[in-house]
């Protein structure tokens, strides 16, 4: 007779609430804005290796766009130069970091797309100018 290996007993589960973990730490300092989104959406999804990654990054942008927000409050929409009024040329670099952290958002199935996929539906009868 052969005897069957024993396993041995595996600890108690214990059942937590959905997003009651401790959220992680990022692995380098973040600003106020980069934090808020980086413990929000740990606190929801608890993301590792890749994912975590990505956050990271996203939240950086997220910084940045903050940072770039409140130069151009600052500095103002628009420039005055010798040549009359000019935009601000960091508005499009707010705009960038700011699509930026909505791309990976998505890359990391968290924000709904905007847009529908695929073409939108179409009636299939003729609907002419009485037909109301």
């Amino acid at each position: 007779m052969t005897k069957t290996p024993r396993i041995p007993a595996s600890p108690a589960l214990t059942l937590v609430e959905p997003g009651s973990a401790a959220v992680p730490e990022p692995p380098i300092k973040l600003g106020k804005a980069g934090r808020r989104l980086w413990d929000r959406i740990q606190h929801e999804c608890n993301l590792s290796d890749l994912g975590a990654e990505l956050l990271l990054q996203a939240a950086q942008a997220q910084d940045r766009a903050e940072s770039l927000r409140i130069q151009i409050d600052r500095e103002g929409e628009l420039l005055q130069t010798s040549r009359g009024p000019k935009e601000n040329p960091l508005l499009k670099a707010e705009l960038q970091a700011k699509a930026f952290v909505t791309r990976t958002l998505h890359k990391l199935a968290i924000a709904e797309p905007t847009r529908p996929v695929g073409r939108p539906p179409r009636s299939m009868s003729w609907q002419g100018p009485d037909s109301e």
